[in-house]
């Protein structure tokens, strides 16, 4: 039982209540032995925009507003949003794309595809429908990278604020290393991306990411500049890429040999920090993982990708012994899914081939609260604490045939949510809310 259980609504005018199975976390399941709250039968209060209670549907039901009306989702189950850590919005349309490695594929597909977002009419097209896939996926909070172009940047916010959502992006930057017509100048690059700060950064629900592409495609003056623009605002978001594949990391090599490591260019730049998020960190040491620990930088495991791509599989172990906080991410459009619930099938595969194992639990907190601690978000988003922001998913556990059936014999939260992981996706989101409204329903 957690402490928001007895809480009792106010503002009972705005009052709206949901019924089901309810769960959330409170703590990491691999560091806790009671680390989520779950009612079989639960209710899930909310009031303008935010959370009110959580709880077990008889106790709580007692606190309610004679003739509340109760949306009725039972034999479903109430948790919050998926966050989703590293994706790539201008990459919606190449998804699924044919290459031998990382490196070729940018070249041959992200590049020519994030051209295209040079027409800010299309740049709008495809963040709407990116943002739906999402919502209709259940992620109701992304780290999303947005192109080179200013305007990619604005589409993406603008449509995001639309639909009133928790969501990050930031401008590319690249100065060298890449087609003419995706590359900007050290501070042409930087002179956008501080503008793009004071327009969006925490306007509503928007947050800005500073987004060096990755260490090869920005000079060493791009570079330092975004790490004193990084200093210079320390509750803006730092994103990019940290060895994905062992190709770029020998590239890296050749551009920087006096590093220790690919992690060190990074460090060298000052962008080591809270707030910072690096994709894939697959081809990384012991000592790296200590610095990302102790300067709190996140990783964002990336599992469909590095497997589509060939580029490597993530070591969960190393990473939890060294305390590197650790998220889940999609990586679309090297990921093949924009389900966090495929995204988790394939983290889990990935852990054991590196022979390790990862429960359910554990994966649905990475995926919720343990991404939003991730982002240090914690405070707003991922749990059902009283005052956080109502981002939460409905989900329907027998959405196909043969989920219903293997959900029909589970005999553990963990079996039923590992059924979830392994068997579930975009169909089993029923309904998402985004601040407590409803934003998709199957």
């Amino acid at each position: 039982m957690s402490a928001s259980d007895n809480s009792t609504p106010s503002n009972n005018a705005e009052l709206q209540v949901y019924r089901a199975s309810v769960l959330y976390f409170t703590a990491d399941p691999a560091q806790h032995s009671n680390a989520y709250a779950w009612h079989e039968d639960g209710l899930l209060l909310t009031s303008a925009g935010q959370v009110v209670a959580a709880g077990d549907y008889q106790q709580l039901k007692a606190t309610l507003p004679e003739g509340q009306e109760i949306q009725d989702y039972r034999g479903n189950i109430i948790m919050p949003g998926f966050i989703d850590t590293h994706v790539h919005y201008p990459q919606t349309d190449m998804l699924g794309s044919p290459s031998p490695g990382l490196l070729p594929w940018l070249e041959n597909y992200v590049f020519p595809t994030e051209r295209r977002c040079s027409d800010p009419a299309y740049a709008t097209e495809v963040a709407s429908f990116f943002l739906d896939e999402l919502l209709r996926c259940g992620t109701t909070t992304a780290m999303v990278y947005s192109t080179v172009h200013a305007h990619s940047v604005d589409a993406f916010f603008n449509e995001s604020e639309a639909r009133n959502l928790r969501m990050v992006t930031g401008k590319v930057l690249m100065d060298r290393n890449c087609p003419d017509f995706l590359r900007d100048t050290a501070e042409s690059g930087i002179r956008d991306t501080e503008i793009l700060i004071k327009k969006w950064h925490k306007r509503g629900r928007q947050l800005y990411a500073i987004t060096p592409r990755f260490a090869p495609t920005s000079t060493d003056a791009q570079m330092q500049l975004a790490g004193e623009l990084a200093a210079q605002y320390p509750d803006v978001y730092l994103q990019t890429h940290l060895a994905e594949n062992t190709d770029e990391v020998a590239w890296v090599k050749s551009l920087y040999p006096e590093a220790r490591s690919y992690l060190d260019v990074y460090e060298k730049f000052g962008m080591l920090r809270p707030l910072s998020m690096y994709g894939h960190s697959i081809w990384i040491d012991d000592e790296d993982r200590r610095r990302m620990a102790e300067t709190k930088s996140a990783i964002a495991v990336c599992p469909t990708s590095n497997l589509f791509l060939g580029s490597g599989l993530f070591d969960f172990e190393r990473a939890d012994a060294l305390n590197v906080p650790l998220s889940l991410a999609s990586d679309v459009g090297g990921g093949t899914s924009f389900s966090m619930l495929q995204t988790m099938n394939e983290a889990y595969k990935v852990a054991r081939m590196r022979g390790t194992y990862l429960p359910a639990l554990r994966m649905f907190y990475m995926a919720t609260l343990g991404n939003a601690r991730s982002m240090q978000l914690e405070k707003k988003i991922g749990h059902f604490a009283p005052g956080t922001e109502a981002d939460f998913i409905i989900l329907d556990p027998k959405a196909t045939p043969l989920l219903a059936r293997r959900t029909a014999n589970t005999n553990s939260l963990d079996e039923l949510l590992f059924a979830l992981a392994m068997l579930g996706d975009d169909r089993s989101v029923k309904a998402t809310y985004a601040a407590g409204k409803r934003v998709y329903q199957r």
